[in-house]
């Protein structure tokens, strides 16, 4: 008998396979075969069962047994009968490699796993008032100044915009509208410039004012119209109390005029009593009123706001909440459609649970503020707030007991279906999960 040598087999071996896998393309197992990940991501102590159905047995190889088992077995190589979904459970946070060996030596698939430290927080729901003050003074826009020859205002002409940050006048920070007033009043009377020190997209620039003499008012100006700070109403996504963070909202806070982000020079969230709620009908966005609520128990403050809403410290713990414990939560990929609920106030301040349907998943690697799209299915919700209302956004969306997501915007043309973010991308921004990263105007957010 004419023996061949080692690689002429696996050559031959390799040939046969891929024979087979031309014959079955149309099968099921073709389907399973192109659609087995190439990565996996997982929580450690999770289990994830995982198919790929053929007739054969194949050795599971796995680099680092400590960090991942193959169907319980602490050991590097273990036989797997493919007949069977075989389940992988993640020991220890790390990075590993699996590969499974056709006759123990050809490599049919190799999964990259990475095993992430476990995540638990507790979900919200409960209706919050927001008050966010800005970094320095923001310029809302122009005003002309009675008096002026060529129609501008000094702010124009000192080349300060509409989303401009007003940081420092004359070598004073300035935090509040009184202080700018102030600064203007003493340069109008000294017959004085101001030096001032503005923030433009994140870039400091600096331009130099020169204030106009309102004759009508008889007081100094220069045309522009200002804000330091912003409020309205929103849900609590989470909270750790653990971390002593939270998250909420799900969407970033933009000034009302200018459309742009407002940057955070501190805030606060308070308690909201929801008080009557106005029905969302096709065109017309409906919303929830509410009041703030002992506004002297501050429940915590806020130090960020990102395209995933609202982040800061927890000070003190939400009441009235639905569930008091923490609850896992999903990966961006362990979403799926179907049946889930939102946890969200219609009346006072009591959390309540809601049916909705996950009609679409977006699966894209980079953070997405449109993750999914939710439709609200509970003929109660349905009945009381027409479905989706400004001020519900943040409501978390629980799926399989999993904390996966918030409410963010509504369809205008179809109120019972919106939009949700992943709950991955808030954990992120609140600090809790890494992937390897003196005139106020109160408003209510337009866009939820």
């Amino acid at each position: 008998m004419i023996s061949l040598p080692q690689w002429k087999r696996q050559q031959w071996v390799g040939i046969l396979l891929v024979l087979m896998l031309v014959l079955g393309s149309t099968t099921s197992f073709f389907r399973q075969f192109t659609s087995f990940p190439t990565e996996l991501r997982l929580f450690s102590g999770n289990r994830e069962q995982l198919r790929l159905t053929i007739p054969a047995t194949v050795t599971a190889d796995v680099a680092d047994p400590d960090i991942l088992t193959v169907n319980g077995a602490d050991q590097a190589s273990v036989p797997v009968d493919l007949h069977h979904p075989f389940t992988l459970f993640s020991k220890k946070r790390g990075h590993t490699r699996l590969t499974l060996r056709l006759f123990g030596t050809l490599p049919l698939k190799t999964l990259n796993v990475r095993v992430l430290p476990d995540i638990r927080v507790i979900p919200g729901g409960q209706s919050i008032g927001v008050k966010l003050r800005s970094q320095g003074v923001l310029v809302v826009g122009h005003h002309r100044v009675p008096g002026s020859e060529d129609g501008k205002s000094p702010g124009e002409r000192a080349d300060i915009r509409a989303g401009d940050y007003i940081l420092e006048m004359n070598g004073r920070a300035i935090r509040d509208v009184n202080q700018v007033a102030e600064a203007v009043r003493e340069a109008g009377e000294k017959r004085l410039p101001i030096d001032v020190l503005i923030m433009r997209d994140g870039q400091k620039k600096r331009a130099r004012l020169h204030p106009a003499y309102d004759p009508k008012e008889k007081v100094y100006r220069i045309g522009l119209y200002i804000r330091d700070s912003a409020a309205g109403v929103g849900t609590l996504t989470f909270y750790d109390p653990e971390r002593k963070v939270y998250g909420a909202l799900g969407h970033v806070i933009s000034d009302m005029d200018t459309g742009k982000p407002i940057s955070v020079g501190g805030g606060k969230i308070v308690r909201s009593n929801v008080n009557s709620i106005r029905k969302g009908t096709s065109g017309e966005p409906g919303e929830k009123r509410a009041i703030f609520f002992q506004e002297h128990q501050v429940l915590g403050t806020i130090t960020k706001n990102t395209p995933f809403g609202i982040f800061g410290n927890i000070l003190k713990r939400p009441e009235n909440g639905f569930l008091s414990e923490p609850v896992p939560v999903a990966l961006n990929e362990q979403v799926k459609e179907g049946p889930a609920e939102i946890l969200t106030v219609v009346e006072g301040e009591k959390v309540e649970r809601f049916d909705i349907e996950i009609v679409h998943v977006n699966h894209q690697r980079g953070p997405a503020t449109k993750g999914m799209i939710v439709k609200v299915t509970d003929p109660r919700l349905l009945s009381k707030t027409g479905g989706i209302v400004q001020g519900m956004s943040g409501s978390p969306i629980l799926q399989d007991g999993k904390l996966v997501g918030a409410v963010t915007h509504v369809f205008v043309n179809d109120p019972t279906t919106g939009y949700g973010t992943f709950i991955e991308w808030m954990l992120q921004d609140a600090g809790i999960f890494t992937n390897g990263a003196r005139q106020e105007s109160l408003f209510l957010y337009g866009n939820l």
